[in-house]
């Protein structure tokens, strides 16, 4: 199959070189989308290919979750024979063709001038990992950007990581963006292009949206460390009488009222506002007396079971959420079972697993069922074939003398 079925982005091709999560991500947002994304990887296993986290028997389940619906295809790539076919594959012709989308080092024979050689409208994404092309990763970037530094418990010292590479998120969904906006233009005027993305960028950008640099320009103050709560309104963990956790936020008024009627705090609510002369309505303020709000909703979520704190929440139409592992996720949650976007998927030397197809919902398109990742060098044959018309011939040869493999080689390699 070339293509994810009948999707909104059928027909359209992408070559994809990648590592790591942001490239991967961004070419497996337009697959599920039904675009027909190339991956072509090394022929000694690629960078992915048994990245953590791994099943008991090494299959990488990093691979798994972020190559669904692409076809790959191993090539020798320290091999002249080997890049002269990734070129091949990268220029092929076809009005929908010709778009690569890479993080690799894009110079020498990845470079976009030697490229564009094979096809004057290439469309060539290079994600760096900062604008002047020294290394990042989400980590690096984050730790720049200020963030481990107001991450943590009030007083504490020293950074704070955080397990979610946000910004390696960011710059997939973004690279998804910027590959259809130079479609889009290539269309209308003809010409490709190379379009730089730095995962830096994407970090400093998100900095000064969300205020966080003119905090520190205009204010003149450095953001400190406030653990669980949410800067600015009242947001933050309670803990259950049974050791759970969940989280209660209130960022209107009908929420606010809502939990007033869950707990049955209405008149605890009057009486901090009388004590401390404040408007619980105004975001402000609910910040101001977030201790005093705090300890009323402590007293009495600590009172009760998680089921008993969900149940009077959920009632009211509170603003809420139960703290949950991803083995309650994948135990039959119904976030997962009653949710259209997954579907159980018998992925390649894995089994059944819960997959996720595309998270957007279009009211004139279905969405297309999930196609597992393909193992390493799946694709070969089919790819030198139905893309660059080689024959059998020459298919054979080019196994022969080691500049490609098929799967079954790459695995046993």
């Amino acid at each position: 199959m070339a293509a994810n079925g009948d999707g909104l982005l059928e027909g359209l091709r992408i070559v994809e070189g990648s590592a790591f999560v942001a490239a991967p991500l961004g070419g497996m947002t337009l697959a599920a989308l039904g675009a027909d994304v190339i991956r072509f990887d090394d022929i000694h296993g690629g960078l992915d290919s048994r990245r953590w986290p791994v099943t008991k028997e090494g299959v990488s389940l990093y691979w798994a979750g972020l190559n669904k619906g692409k076809r790959s295809i191993a090539i020798d790539l320290r091999s002249g024979a080997g890049r002269e076919l990734v070129a091949a594959l990268v220029a092929a012709p076809g009005a929908d063709a010709g778009i690569f989308s890479t993080n690799l080092p894009a110079r020498g024979w990845l470079a976009y001038e030697a490229l564009a050689k094979g096809r004057e409208d290439l469309i060539m994404l290079a994600i760096s990992g900062a604008r002047d092309g020294s290394a990042h990763v989400d980590y690096t970037v984050n730790s720049v950007c200020g963030f481990p530094l107001m991450t943590g418990p009030v007083g504490g010292q020293g950074p704070v990581n955080h397990v979610l590479p946000a910004w390696d998120i960011a710059t997939g969904y973004a690279a998804a963006t910027a590959l259809l906006a130079a479609e889009r233009h290539r269309t209308r005027k003809g010409r490709g292009q190379l379009v730089k993305l730095a995962l830096q960028d994407v970090g400093l950008s998100a900095t000064a949206a969300l205020g966080y640099l003119g905090e520190a320009e205009v204010n003149g103050v450095e953001r400190p460390r406030y653990g669980n709560e949410v800067f600015g309104t009242f947001a933050r963990d309670f803990a259950t009488t049974d050791g759970r956790h969940l989280m209660i936020c209130v960022f209107t008024t009908r929420q606010l009222n809502a939990l007033a009627t869950a707990g049955g705090l209405t008149e605890q609510f009057s009486e901090i506002e009388r004590r401390l002369s404040v408007d619980l309505k105004d975001e402000a303020h609910r910040w101001k007396a977030r201790g005093e709000l705090a300890a009323v909703i402590e007293a009495w979520i600590g009172a009760l079971t998680l089921d008993e704190a969900s149940a009077q929440l959920q009632a009211a139409g509170a603003l809420w959420a139960p703290y949950k592992t991803a083995g309650e996720l994948v135990a039959g949650d119904a976030l997962l079972t009653e949710n259209p976007m997954f579907q159980r998927v018998e992925q390649p030397g894995v089994g059944a697993m819960w997959s996720s197809a595309s998270v957007f919902e279009f009211a004139d398109a279905e969405r297309l069922p999930v196609r597992p990742a393909p193992l390493l060098g799946e694709h070969t044959d089919e790819v030198l074939a139905g893309v660059l018309g080689l024959s059998d011939g020459q298919i054979g040869k080019l196994h022969d003398d080691g500049v490609v493999r098929g799967a079954e080689a790459v695995e046993t390699g």
